[in-house]
């Protein structure tokens, strides 16, 4: 394509409309992202297909899926678009000017409780005119708001990492069976699953990776377990572990020490997890997000330019907030 002046605005909506739905795999979802109608969405696309001579999307009525070219495309324009619509963001980035903006952050409930509020509270009192908006989501949710570009990067833990996708695990915390302070297994310095054995464990709901964690470690040590109560969110969990209606198996960045519960790690049996920041490889970063990320982790960039790892600290399957 040619980038002669008449034409770059227009080259520039049709690469704009083209990411868009396929971002959203939608032409309708995109008009609505790009606040333009549909029919102008559709045209800017059948230009950008008749000028690049190849077909971008294989259309199934409303849904429509890239074609290898389309695909190929994405790869080569989404960094290029993703760029020039925060151009602001670079400028101000480059003059070490972070006064103003805003920031999209996609994490679950674990994270949002347990790992985020300090650094959001800093990151607040340091860049006060920065709008921080958290989303709330499951893992499947977050992922796709990564990809459609509507937050910034999630925080959470994962093990299988999309190839589209980065995953900068940054802190770890250990697994610790919890049960109250009068509790029989409270005296115990060591603990083992057939110690485990006789009481009920309160875990959380079975489609939760934790759930399969669990039963999979008991199997694996031929050990029978029962379960008391099924009950979701670490939060209930614990209060209900406190009341004495069970005992439970838990990450220990849900332990904040002022619960009345009797910990023992239990690393012997199970895994730690890892939690960190996720993000659509090749995306822009604003100068917002830069910030955010060295608060977290002050060594984050240089640890960049390291050959980033497929496999993580993490064991569970609970890509990115699926977890508690």
């Amino acid at each position: 394509m040619s980038f002669d002046n008449p034409q770059k605005i227009n080259q520039l909506r049709q690469l704009r409309a083209f990411c868009k739905a396929a971002q959203t795999g939608s032409v309708s979802r995109a008009a609505e992202k790009l606040n333009v109608s549909q029919p102008s969405v559709s045209l800017q696309i059948q230009a950008l297909e008749k000028e690049l001579d190849t077909i971008l999307f294989e259309r199934s009525g409303p849904r429509i899926r890239l074609t290898p070219a389309g695909t190929l495309l994405l790869d080569m324009a989404h960094p290029l678009v993703d760029g020039f619509e925060k151009l602001g963001d670079a400028f101000a980035a480059r003059l070490g000017s972070v006064n103003a903006g805003s920031l999209n952050i996609a994490s679950g409930e674990a994270t949002l409780l347990y790992l985020l509020p300090d650094v959001i509270s800093e990151f607040s009192d340091t860049y006060p005119q920065i709008d921080v908006k958290l989303h709330n989501v499951t893992g499947k949710d977050g992922m796709a708001l990564i990809r459609a570009d509507e937050v910034d990067f999630a925080v959470g833990s994962m093990i299988d990492v999309p190839d589209d996708m980065i995953y900068h695990p940054i802190v770890s915390y250990g697994p610790a069976l919890i049960t109250p302070v009068k509790h029989p297994l409270a005296k115990k310095k060591k603990v083992s699953l057939k110690d485990i054995s006789p009481y009920g464990l309160i875990l959380p709901p079975r489609h939760l990776s934790t759930w399969s964690m669990i039963d999979r470690v008991f199997r694996q040590h031929d050990v029978p377990y029962e379960v008391a109560l099924e009950a979701g969110g670490w939060e209930v969990i614990k209060r209900y572990v406190e009341t004495g209606i069970g005992i439970s198996i838990v990450t220990s960045i849900c332990l904040r020490g002022f619960e009345k519960l009797a910990v023992t790690p239990m690393e012997d049996y199970f895994p730690t997890r890892s939690y960190g920041v996720v993000y659509r490889r090749g995306k822009f970063m604003s100068a917002q997000t830069k910030c955010f990320l060295e608060m977290m982790d002050k060594d984050f960039f240089s640890k960049q330019s390291r050959p980033p790892s497929r496999q993580t600290h993490a064991t569970h399957d609970d890509a990115l907030v699926t977890h508690l």
